[in-house]
């Protein structure tokens, strides 16, 4: 491997950070979450999951990553004492960040594909099931997704993924305004925004609670390494805190933005808001496809979509090229191609999964995709969560007081000694029995 490569400023970092966690969990899946568990009670409980356990797990990641200075891949062998047991959570974030990417740029590509209609007029047909259901745009699209990714990947850190991250999550937040201003303007928007922002508090059951967490830790792409890797690209002129808390106020304001795009669009044209993996793809389209206007309004809605999944595509991905590059001692061109062709192979499952591929893994109605999701969203993302929170804040394994020096180092908001107890205990125990819970209660048939 050639001497670690930097980035070229603060921003930065915190915009490929924020990249990495803005992306399909914000723009697609956080709305069509809440619309399914009840609107303003969901958001309520997601905003506390962030604060109370997806900032501390950001902080432990960024931490463990600057001080170890490698991937997550040795991260947990560098950091652990003598004869530790830690090394196979470097095994689990590799196959963790792969198994996201194997439906992840499946999604990304079905969002290119709706920019690439609107773009050219073609929308009186389209639909979410005749998308799916059709192998050569699943497969296209696929390529076009994964190649694009790894292009970029192989002209490096700065002159590749933070130069062109940049410039993406400049025009995502620029766009992200333009179309919540207008979709505020719709008749009706008013209800739309009541449903969204209003909690009814008699919705929040033990199902909104686990959703929430899950999707905490999803929108933030926390608990395999994705940050992990981040932090050993910074310096330590800044303490982790502050820069935890500039991704996560990034990372909820385009969550929160994104829903005021939908759910005043769909209220106004009388669409439901709890059609799951649908409502950006088939409620959107047709509010669009109805709306003056809509073809250019559409286009602009899903260019957006574009930049938010294809920003965590590549940071992902950076990740993944990342860890195979310091276990084979690949360059980054071959390294990229290698993992493009592997992951493109891989996420054929998901492309096809709905046509010649079909795997029904839990209840009625399921697919490879959901198999997928399973092993990220609702496993590998809380465990490795609950992981790092018990490495990094317990003496079996890196240690507080390690951590702490790490997170501090530099100028900024600090890690308090008070929190020791947020962290060490509240943390890992919360986790464990929302996991625990949602296991007992997920719908397996």
């Amino acid at each position: 491997m050639d001497k670690r490569e930097r980035l070229g400023s603060r921003l930065g970092f915190i915009m490929l950070s924020a990249g990495c966690a803005i992306g399909c969990g914000n723009v697609w899946k956080f709305p069509w979450m809440c619309g399914q568990f009840g609107g303003g009670g969901f958001v309520v409980v997601y905003i506390l999951c962030l604060l109370l356990l997806g900032l501390p797990v950001m902080v432990m990641e960024f931490a463990a990553g600057r001080a170890a200075q490698t991937s997550p891949v040795h991260l947990f062998q560098k950091l652990q004492k003598p004869k530790g047991k830690w090394g196979f959570m470097g095994w689990v974030s590799l196959v963790g960040n792969i198994a996201l990417m194997a439906f992840y740029t499946v999604v990304t590509g079905w969002i290119i594909y709706y920019f690439y209609r609107f773009a050219t007029g073609q929308v009186q047909d389209l639909g979410f099931v005749p998308m799916i259901t059709n192998p050569s745009v699943n497969v296209i699209f696929l390529a076009v997704t994964v190649a694009l990714a790894f292009l970029i990947l192989s002209f490096g850190l700065q002159g590749g993924l933070e130069r062109v991250t940049k410039f993406m999550m400049v025009a995502l937040l620029v766009l992200l305004l333009v179309l919540a201003g207008h979709s505020l303007t719709l008749p009706g928007a008013k209800d739309g925004v009541s449903f969204y922002l209003v909690p009814d508090f008699k919705k929040i059951d033990g199902s909104v609670i686990v959703g929430a967490m899950n999707q905490a830790f999803f929108t933030l792409s926390i608990g395999m390494g994705s940050m992990a890797i981040f932090g050993s690209y910074i310096d330590k002129t800044h303490a982790l805190m502050g820069e935890a808390v500039h991704v996560i106020v990034l990372d909820t304001f385009v969550a929160l933005i994104a829903g005021l795009i939908m759910f005043p669009a769909c209220f106004s044209y009388g669409l439901e808001v709890n059609r799951g993996p649908s409502l950006l793809f088939d409620t959107m389209a047709t509010v669009f496809v109805n709306m003056a206007g809509g073809r250019w309004w559409g286009t602009l809605f899903f260019l957006f979509m574009v930049f938010a999944a294809m920003s965590t595509v590549l940071a992902v991905c950076e990740n993944i090229l990342a860890m195979v590059r310091e276990l084979t001692g690949w360059s980054r061109p071959k390294g990229s191609l290698i993992c493009g062709i592997g992951i493109f192979l891989l996420a054929l499952t998901t492309a096809l999964g709905y046509s010649v591929f079909k795997f029904q893994p839990f209840a009625e109605g399921t697919a490879w995709l959901d198999f997928w999701d399973f092993i990220v969203s609702t496993n590998v993302l809380p465990l490795g969560s609950l992981v790092f929170a018990l490495f990094c804040c317990n003496k079996f394994g890196w240690g507080w007081e390690r951590f702490v020096a790490e997170a501090n180092a530099g100028k900024g908001i600090k890690v308090r000694q008070w929190m020791k107890p947020l962290f060490r205990w509240f943390v890992p125990a919360a986790i464990l029995f929302i996991y625990i819970y949602g296991m007992a209660t997920f719908q397996w048939r």
